[in-house]
């Protein structure tokens, strides 16, 4: 049982019902009726999820839905009883958004996809269920483009970031962009750190870690130069190397992905490959959940923190319609609060 602890609220993500589906080849989408079932529906000795993330993307929430409908949306989710926290911004080429390192007018895009993202996210606010959580950003790009020109590329994501930046402070918002490898200029921890550096917003852009992804940096995966680990490794070398990984992020660190990865990349769909998020329970995963958290959530709630939230990015969709996988997770995720939370 729970030893009480009210924070950080536990969250599931919508989004594995979007990512990486639907397209031709990919498994279909499932509806956020049906996420919003499984996750209202797993349960841990009377313990449930507090709330959920939301991907503001079709067929879950367009971005362009209107506004009596964000509000219809909103008391869907409330009369479930679950609250909403972060908001995924839909950045990327052939959305709303385009590439953080293109022309002017495709970083202009960009910006307008997180004030569009901000209107949706100050809607949710103002009716209630929505009292916390950032507006999550990536590159919108990968590795390969940004290699073209290092230096001058990470100045451009900077600049556009800021500029987002700007947009979601006048907004009451803040920015937490996810460091994953597949995601140019923030594929390898340093470069993620050297990234946040040049937009310079503390508390306004920030991190998002996830678990399954920040074990990929310590690999070196598209990074080789900034690996932390060999195969191989000893667990003393792991504690060393996963140290030096959160003391240089954490500190940027906004928003919070509890997972699990076996140290192998993915991708599905029109998605790039990336670290695999395997189920919690997982024989051959890499990393010990609760401890690896508590790296990351020291500090959180001076951080702003409130909530964190599992991610399962790609999942198959049998292993997302299997109740048992939500329990499962939802246990994982109060042994984190159990270990690192607070009252």
């Amino acid at each position: 049982m729970s030893a009480g602890k009210t924070y950080p609220k536990l969250h599931n993500a919508m989004w594995p019902g979007l990512v990486g589906k639907g397209s031709p080849g990919a498994e279909p989408f499932l509806s956020l009726d049906r996420m919003l079932e499984l996750t209202v529906a797993a349960d841990v000795d009377g313990q449930k999820f507090d709330g959920i993330d939301l991907f503001l993307f079709d067929p879950h929430i367009p971005i362009d839905l209107s506004d009596d409908d964000v509000k219809k949306v909103a008391d869907k989710i409330a009369s479930k009883g679950l609250a909403v926290g972060s908001l995924v911004a839909p950045v990327w080429p052939g959305t709303v958004g385009d590439s953080a390192m293109g022309s002017p007018e495709q970083r202009d895009k960009f910006v307008l996809a997180v004030k569009k993202a901000c209107r949706i996210a100050n809607l949710l606010n103002e009716h209630g269920v929505r009292k916390y959580g950032v507006i999550r950003i990536d590159a919108a790009d990968n590795p390969e483009h940004w290699a073209a020109d290092p230096k001058g590329n990470t100045k451009k994501i900077a600049e556009t970031f800021r500029e987002a930046g700007a947009v979601a402070k006048d907004h009451g918002e803040r920015l937490a962009a996810e460091g994953e490898i597949c995601w140019g200029g923030m594929h390898s921890w340093q470069n993620m750190v050297e990234l946040l550096e040049q937009v310079a917003l503390p508390g306004t852009v920030g991190f998002q870690a996830d678990l399954a992804h920040t074990y990929l940096y310590l690999l070196g995966y598209n990074a080789p130069e900034h690996q932390l680990l060999k195969p191989g490794y000893s667990d003393a070398e792991f504690d060393a190397a996963y140290r030096k990984m959160t003391d240089a992020l954490r500190p940027w660190t906004l928003d919070f992905h509890v997972a699990q990865n076996d140290g192998s990349v993915h991708g599905s769909g029109s998605h790039d490959k990336t670290g695999r998020h395997c189920p919690a329970d997982d024989p051959n995963g890499k990393l010990d959940i609760t401890k690896c958290s508590g790296y990351w959530l020291q500090g959180a709630a001076d951080r702003g923190i409130k909530h964190i939230c599992w991610d399962g990015c790609m999942f198959p969709n049998a292993m997302l319609e299997t109740q048992e996988t939500w329990n499962t997770i939802l246990a994982a995720m109060i042994q984190v609060r159990d270990a690192h939370g607070w009252n």
